[in-house]
């Protein structure tokens, strides 16, 4: 636990959710708001506190974070995602529940601890220098809220894939939920696992899996199909789990849709949910909102590298940031409802600076009525933060980084000057 007096379990959590919400932010600047008094009244009444005694050095912060059990962060993650979820799920429509699944690699520290704990990739000639793991996201359609992410070792003996990690993260998905995801997560054990737990599945699939399943009969473009997808031998082999048995119920819409070149190209998405299939294709082109969500936790929050040097305050620090991350959603939810606007219609990064700039105001406010009058700015602010409405998808071509110059090598000795100190007369 976080040690008794100054830095106590609430002073801890918020500095390190601080910490990642200001992806700059330092040890030395969390302890800073300490000393310098800016989070008001969460500071607890210590000797030193009140004598302004406190002290700048970071080792007291520092043994705190390590002493904070990851039980306790994870129950503020989940807490954190639950409570604003309620205000988030509305009238109960199929946008109101459903989930967008991707997965992502994380960088983290080259340290001894974190090498055993997650092994290197290596390519046949050499080794990596950098610890990968490979996490699994599931945000929210309508509030682009995330849910406590699953991750695990990306090389490896023990090395995980996003398939595995669905069943672990659809177990922290609220009952009656829906998810979406690209044609990576189209084999049987996802939409198996989703059955199992009663949560619908929208997925795109290969055409060459979409043929097989459908028994090797293609239906006609703008069609679906009802089908019973069965375990493959492989699928059977690689999840000896599965039943002999097993079955999932479905259907299998054929579509073309028009591609950003304005040709049409064709679209194979399996789902057990009951709405027109037309409906579910026109919601499908949705699916970009999570590559969007996930840059602005790895770019935004700085979560592509992770900075702890050991397993334990790795996951501490990734679920700390996921609490940020939804924390400020949760800004742009309020600010958006008050704008008559959907959520994702704001940036994510303009909230995420007002509520950076707003932070040490608000805490120093000790009137309700002023409070609640701040709080309405903070909102105001967030909602001028609208996206532009763009007709198609912003293009990023693909440009390959030109090669580091390279110095010539040194073939003259170096030569070091001796300069001769004598002592004054």
């Amino acid at each position: 636990m976080p040690e008794r007096g100054i830095y106590s379990l609430s002073v801890v959590v918020w500095l390190m959710m601080w910490q990642r919400l200001d992806s700059q932010g330092s040890l030395a600047t969390a302890v800073q708001q300490v000393v310098q008094g800016a989070l008001g009244n969460l500071t607890p009444a210590h000797k030193r506190v009140v004598q302004g005694r406190v002290s700048s050095n970071t080792g007291a912060l520092s043994r705190a974070r390590k002493r904070l059990p990851l039980r306790v962060v994870e129950a503020v993650c989940d807490e954190v995602f639950g409570t604003l979820m309620k205000a988030a799920q509305g009238s109960g429509s199929l946008r109101s529940r459903l989930f967008l699944l991707d997965g992502s690699s994380l960088r983290l520290e080259h340290t001894a601890a974190l090498k055993k704990a997650y092994p290197l990739g290596n390519n046949g000639k050499s080794e990596a220098h950098w610890p990968v793991i490979r996490a699994l996201m599931a945000h929210h359609l309508a509030s682009g809220l995330a849910v406590r992410p699953c991750w695990g070792p990306m090389y490896g003996p023990e090395a995980v894939s996003e398939q595995g990690l669905t069943e672990l993260i659809l177990e922290r998905l609220l009952a009656g939920s829906a998810v979406m995801a690209d044609r990576n997560f189209a084999v049987f054990s996802v939409p198996w696992a989703a059955q199992k737990r009663q949560c619908g599945v929208l997925m795109r699939m290969t055409e060459a899996r979409a043929l097989k399943i459908a028994g090797n009969i293609m239906p006609p473009a703008g069609s679906e199909h009802r089908i019973q997808w069965r375990p493959s031998r492989h699928d059977l082999t690689a999840h000896p789990d599965l039943p002999q048995d097993a079955v999932v119920h479905g259907r299998l819409i054929v579509a073309h849709i028009l591609g950003e070149d304005g040709q049409k190209q064709p679209l194979y998405p399996f789902t057990s949910l009951e709405e027109a299939w037309e409906e579910l294709v026109e919601l499908y082109r949705r699916r970009w909102d999570i590559e969007l969500d996930i840059r602005s936790l790895k770019q935004t929050l700085g979560m592509h590298s992770m900075r702890s040097k050991t397993p334990e305050m790795m996951e501490k620090e990734l679920l700390m940031t996921i609490a940020g991350y939804n924390l400020v959603r949760s800004v742009q939810m309020a600010a958006a409802l008050q704008a008559n606007l959907e959520p994702r219609k704001l940036s994510f990064s303009r909230a995420q600076a007002v509520i950076l700039t707003a932070l040490p105001r608000l805490a120093a406010v000790s009137d309700s009525a002023q409070g609640d009058l701040e709080s309405q700015k903070v909102l105001r602010w967030a909602a001028q933060g609208k996206l532009p409405n763009r007709s198609k998808r912003r293009a990023y071509p693909r440009e390959v980084w030109g090669k580091g110059m390279t110095f010539p090598q040194r073939k003259c000795p170096r030569v070091w000057a001796v300069i001769e100190v004598k002592a004054p007369m």
